[in-house]
């Protein structure tokens, strides 16, 4: 099982749990961006540069994700893409997507994105907030515990 993430637009404190929960539980994270991205030393953290283009990270991340995999995310047909592979994919929200809610977060999305383009503002996502970020870590931290690799130790 390994931990690949959407990095370009996650916030910088997601990223930042998920290379503690690396270092911690042993399980690979993989950050996927059009950008270098600076990751710390470790053996569990990588960092994949794609080229710039339309969808260059989300094409990349399918391509590396296996069932079983989780993938965080904000980008609904990535998570959707990687949901038919039998992946996992969580919103840096603490929001999972699922076989039962994939199918209207995508319609939502095409109703709105029909709406901007018609030239109405449909505002944006709230900002990134504390309650957002405690949400991700506890739904990260009780699927390490089911998934990933016990931490050194205890295994």
């Amino acid at each position: 099982m390994q931990v690949l993430v959407d990095a370009d637009a996650c916030p910088a404190v997601i990223k930042d749990m998920l290379f503690r929960a690396a270092r911690r539980t042993e399980v690979r994270v993989t950050l996927v961006a059009n950008q270098y991205l600076r990751t710390p030393p470790s053996p569990f953290i990588r960092s994949i540069q794609v080229p710039a283009g339309f969808d260059a990270a989300d094409a990349r991340i399918v391509e590396l994700v296996a069932s079983g995999d989780l993938v965080i995310t904000a980008d609904i047909p990535l998570a959707a893409a990687v949901l038919d592979k039998g992946a996992h994919a969580l919103d840096p929200r603490g929001s999972w997507f699922t076989s039962e809610n994939i199918q209207e977060r995508l319609t939502v999305r095409d109703v709105m994105d029909q709406l901007r383009n018609a030239g109405i503002d449909t505002g944006g996502p709230a900002p990134f907030s504390t309650r957002d970020s405690k949400a991700f870590a506890g739904q990260l931290d009780r699927f390490l515990a089911r998934h990933g690799t016990p931490p050194r130790g205890t295994g």
